[in-house]
């Protein structure tokens, strides 16, 4: 108790922040739902502080715009279940809802973190995630014999979505020149790649290749010709490295997709993971044409994707998506659901392109870039996987929603007067950081 007495004395609103950042941004590769319970544990608790009037919420036009966003695509999955009258069915699928619904809560919570410190926070902790990340595709691929490293995450795609993420933190930390220990840096933009394409993830290495160009793009106007050719070097090495490390996973994973493509064009044999996949993209465009507006309903997704495979193909098979974000949206609540998803990625690249035109500030332009990679690396995985709807992914992308939105463009505030010490409960500093966590 008395300990707790003394953490409860000096341990203020920001510094709790700090932590639960670190977590946040450490957990998703290496400790996979860890992230997720610290997202909504933080989201709850500071719904507690608001109410009893020790946090406030921190409104401005950018984090506005993207809870409109966010909050348009959650009527929209609610309303098509009314329309279908499955709202009774669709209650359970409702709950991954709530990682969205929670956005302004915790917009306002990490609003009150210093933005130079959380910068340095996301660019450090991404870094030992990297590392953490590789460490776990050692032990998964090496001694336990997995095919595919699922780290902390217990998925491949998911595990190579949030390590690529930890990597695009990396490269935008050490060419933006806010990090100075780019050495360091390379070590664990390196780790983290390797760690990604161990995943066997072959979208996510696309992405990871087109949000890289996207880094330097943004940069640009800092490499000189020096620093350019530095940055060649590194790229090069890091680029013949991973290749040489990781040829064998390469190889056969680029082997597997043209035997699935042979077998599915010569054949017709959709029992191969890409043959479920068009099987399912075909099933989905059916379904979307008889509920071209409000779809289905969030609970139909498995009847459907198992009806239609036993009648086109002959095979039992049932998924809960479509494999691709948009078309599940479509499947789930028509034109209006797909609308109102792609909706909240326009507004978080409008909200980030307008700081990377008109704005110098290195802290503003690396929230810009966080957006900028997240979409990049969702768009481009959610085209043959999930976009929204994973704890893990949903979580992780509400962090760079937040964050991103907040260094790019938000305003710091400071927590209502008397709240310096506020942790009358961890809960409270586990309220503000995993408000933290939850952006």
């Amino acid at each position: 108790m008395d300990a707790f007495t003394s953490l409860r004395r000096h341990l203020t609103a920001e510094q709790v922040n700090r932590w639960f950042s670190i977590i946040c941004f450490f957990s998703p590769p290496v400790l996979g739902s860890v992230v997720s319970f610290v997202f909504h544990g933080g989201a709850l608790w500071s719904v507690v502080l608001l109410v009893a009037k020790r946090r406030r919420l921190n409104i401005d036009r950018p984090m506005f715009a993207m809870t409109l966003a966010l909050y348009a695509y959650c009527a929209a999955m609610v309303l098509a279940s009314i329309v279908n009258g499955t709202l009774r069915a669709d209650v359970t699928h409702f709950l991954p809802l709530i990682t969205l619904l929670v956005f302004p809560i915790s917009y306002s919570t990490w609003s009150i973190t210093d933005k130079a410190t959380l910068v340095h926070i996301a660019v450090l902790a991404s870094a030992a995630a990297c590392v953490g990340a590789l460490a776990l595709t050692i032990v998964q691929y090496y001694w336990i014999g997995m095919l595919r490293a699922e780290g902390g995450a217990g998925n491949p795609i998911v595990f190579a979505t949030v390590t690529c993420l930890a990597v695009m933190m990396c490269l935008a930390g050490a060419v933006s020149g806010i990090e100075k220990a780019w050495k360091t840096l390379t070590v664990a933009i390196l780790a983290g790649a390797v760690a990604t394409v161990y995943s066997g993830s072959r979208m996510i290495w696309v992405a990871l290749l087109i949000a890289i160009a996207a880094i330097l793009v943004i940069n640009r106007q800092r490499l000189t010709r020096s620093n350019m050719r530095r940055v060649l070097v590194i790229a090069s090495a890091c680029c013949l490295l991973t290749a040489a490390i990781t040829s064998p996973i390469i190889v056969d994973r680029t082997h597997f997709l043209f035997d699935d493509w042979k077998a599915l064009a010569t054949k017709g044999d959709h029992s191969t993971p890409l043959g479920l996949r068009v099987g399912l993209w075909d099933i989905g465009i059916d379904a979307f044409r008889e509920a071209p507006f409000f779809g289905h309903g969030m609970s139909a997704s498995r009847a459907i994707s198992q009806q239609g495979f036993k009648k086109q193909f002959g095979v039992s098979q049932g998924f809960n998506h479509f494999h691709n974000g948009f078309l599940t949206a479509l499947v789930q609540a028509g034109l209006v659901g797909a609308l109102s998803l792609a909706a909240i990625f326009i507004i978080a690249i409008w909200n980030a392109t307008k700081v990377l035109r008109f704005s110098a500030d290195p802290l503003e332009r690396f929230g810009a870039t966080m957006i900028v990679v997240a979409v990049i690396v969702y768009l481009v995985g959610g085209l043959t996987g999930i976009l929204v709807g994973h704890d893990i992914l949903d979580s992780t992308l509400m962090i760079f929603l937040v964050s991103g939105t907040y260094l790019a463009c938000g305003r710091t505030v400071s927590p209502i007067k008397g709240e310096s010490a506020d942790i009358t409960s961890i809960g409270s500093t586990v309220s503000d950081i995993r408000g933290a966590g939850s952006a």
